[in-house]
């Protein structure tokens, strides 16, 4: 129980993980997932295998500003393509394929940190077509697709020829603690994966690995999940709701998740600035989801914590004067 796992992972956990993607139509084996220290460990393995300093991979702006560093502290070379309503803008995708030969396309394709958004069924095809036609790999991270509420789209689970990656964990489901995460691949890249984890961690903890699989295998974290996305669902509707009534601008309103990516009605970055730190408010500004820490106005909201006091405070702080908003109102602010 306290040794390392085996190389590819726990086989119990592993068992686990190929039921819970059979239920979400991501055909693979046991022999092709291997278990890592989570998403971020899985992304690291992926650059060190995959890519070398100076070969070039598509990024999403904005996306995630960790995996923005860990791929320029490996030397790789970022294409910026935007993130629309429905996935990565294809037309500006398009184009820079005419001049570009990437490697690699990093997606979040269920409720993309830090817009919310989910891929389109269409422009899921266009990517896979394009992946097939340019000869690059997509490494599709799904961390927050357990908390999913209606039907979706996964890059993994339509017809891919092993173009697609597939990358979860649970650490933002479960416990950031907690640090078990998975990817799954073909057969041939799990084989140069092995040796990747094996030479850098040895391996993975045996321990935590077991606590997920008995979690998985007893109903335990279903139950969870059924809990945790009908708060996160509440959280959402009464943030969308506080916001509307502030005259915030939401970038899009997403099906699920824990993220919104809104600003206020004001461009005055410095007052907004000034009424957080009064307020004690801790902000996600969106210089952080740039690769370029280019300046934005634009806030990440994580729909968990947008019923504090404080954050309610300061929605209406940013809001029109003389606010109605009844939600601001039922909560005493």
């Amino acid at each position: 129980m306290f040794n390392y796992s085996t190389p590819l992972g726990l086989p119990a956990l592993r068992e686990q993980l190929l039921k819970r993607l059979a239920h979400i139509q991501v055909v693979t084996s046991a022999d092709r997932i291997l278990t890592t220290h989570g998403a971020s460990h899985a992304q690291d393995l992926l650059i060190r295998t995959l890519l070398k300093a100076g070969d070039t991979v598509v990024i999403e702006k904005p996306g995630h500003g960790n995996l923005y560093r860990m791929l320029a502290f490996h030397g790789v070379k970022l294409l910026e393509v935007p993130r629309t309503r429905s996935g990565p803008d294809i037309p500006a995708l398009e184009a820079l394929l005419l001049d570009h030969r990437p490697k690699c396309l990093f997606i979040t394709s269920l409720y993309h940190n830090p817009t919310g958004t989910s891929l389109s069924q269409a422009v899921a095809e266009r990517l896979l077509h394009l992946a097939h036609v340019r000869d690059f790999f997509i490494i599709e991270e799904d961390v927050y697709g357990d908390l999913q509420h209606a039907s979706c789209t996964r890059l993994s689970a339509l017809p891919h020829e092993g173009r697609v990656i597939y990358v979860s964990s649970f650490s933002k489901t479960l416990s950031s603690a907690l640090r078990v995460g998975y990817l799954t691949a073909s057969a041939a890249i799990i084989v140069q994966l092995l040796k990747v984890k094996t030479l850098t961690g040895i391996g993975t903890s045996r321990f935590a690995e077991a606590v997920v699989a008995s979690l998985l295998a007893n109903g335990t974290y279903r139950k969870w999940l059924q809990r945790l996305r009908r708060r996160l669902g509440t959280g959402m509707a009464m943030t969308l709701q506080v916001l509307e009534d502030e005259e915030w601008e939401v970038f899009a309103v997403p099906a699920g998740g824990m993220f919104l990516w809104a600003r206020p009605g004001t461009s005055d970055r410095s007052m907004l600035e000034a009424r957080a730190r009064k307020l004690r408010v801790l902000l996600s500004p969106g210089t952080l989801f740039s690769p370029t820490g280019e300046n934005s106005d634009w806030l990440r909201i994580n729909v968990a914590y947008a019923s504090d006091q404080c954050a309610l405070a300061l929605f209406k702080a940013m809001g029109p004067a003389g606010s109605t908003s009844t939600i601001l109102k039922t909560t005493g602010m």
